[in-house]
């Protein structure tokens, strides 16, 4: 093997062999540091654009899981609403049964017909100021609503709900009725029996959709765990492969550093052959 000075061929090759392992350690560092195998498009172009678009499709299906839920909340205010009425009715009824009886006189019955009253303008105030957000509950305004419970546009992602619920006393035919007078306790039975029967329905409607609601909640969770192992599985690093490949960079790379330094040398043995 000839020695010159005009090129020094293997330490262009240790130079390069270097730089080369240099490379695969930072490569290394960053999956490892990082916890992604593929944090730049350059590592893996088709496992990154993989796994961007299952980043989105998750936080989407997160977000329909809240939009879910906020719905659910929805339901559940205008449901403990529709519960104290039901409590007031059962009241309302126990009054006009306590004053259709000829143990009390008319005197009594006023007096039984006080409390009556005002229980009958809490069930409508209750009924007025149930809402959730700037949304009437069940005063009776009618509003059709859509909840996105999906992650994408289609019609399969929407879920609609009609709102109609009329609790009001007008809504529940129980306005201007009075236990003041023996058949007009009588008569107040008849309307109360129909106002819990009114009431029990809306309740089933609201009680239904958070069934419903209940489901597609469990379900988009059980979406969200699919998607994240896909995405997991494409993208994470696996610590253990990357360990074993980080030392094996690193031995390379001091390898490398000391063939560089060897054939740096060769000049020195020129100079000393002049020498």
């Amino acid at each position: 093997m000839s020695l010159g000075i005009g090129s020094n061929i293997s330490g262009m090759i240790s130079q390069r062999n270097l730089s080369n392992n240099n490379r695969d350690v930072n490569d290394s560092m960053r999956a490892i540091t990082s916890g992604s195998r593929v944090s730049r498009a350059s590592d893996d172009p088709a496992s990154f654009a993989i796994s961007e678009s299952l980043k989105g499709q998750i936080a989407g299906v997160k977000q329909a899981s809240y939009n879910a839920q906020n719905a659910q909340s929805m339901m559940q205010t205008a449901e403990g609403a529709l519960n104290q009425q039901n409590n007031i009715l059962i009241r309302l009824r126990e009054l006009s049964v306590q004053g259709a009886s000829d143990t009390l006189g008319d005197k009594e019955r006023e007096l039984i017909d006080v409390e009556f009253q005002q229980l009958n303008s809490e069930l409508s105030r209750i009924a007025q100021s149930a809402r959730f957000g700037n949304s009437q509950l069940l005063d009776g305004t009618s509003e059709a609503y859509e909840f996105q419970v999906g992650p994408n546009g289609t019609d399969s992602d929407v879920i609609a709900f009609n709102l109609d619920a009329d609790t009001t006393s007008e809504g529940l035919n129980l306005d201007g009725i009075e236990v003041t007078d023996q058949s007009y306790a009588i008569d107040a039975l008849t309307n109360i029996d129909s106002a819990m029967e009114k009431l029990s329905g809306v309740r089933a409607k609201f009680g239904a959709f958070q069934s419903r609601l209940n489901h597609t909640i469990d379900n988009l969770g059980a979406q969200n765990e699919g998607l994240e192992q896909a995405r997991s599985t494409i993208a994470d690093t696996d610590v253990a492969a990357e360990m074993s490949k980080l030392t094996q960079s690193q031995i390379k790379q001091d390898m490398s550093t000391a063939m560089l330094a060897m054939s740096n040398q060769n000049a020195q043995r020129v100079l000393s052959l002049l020498g």
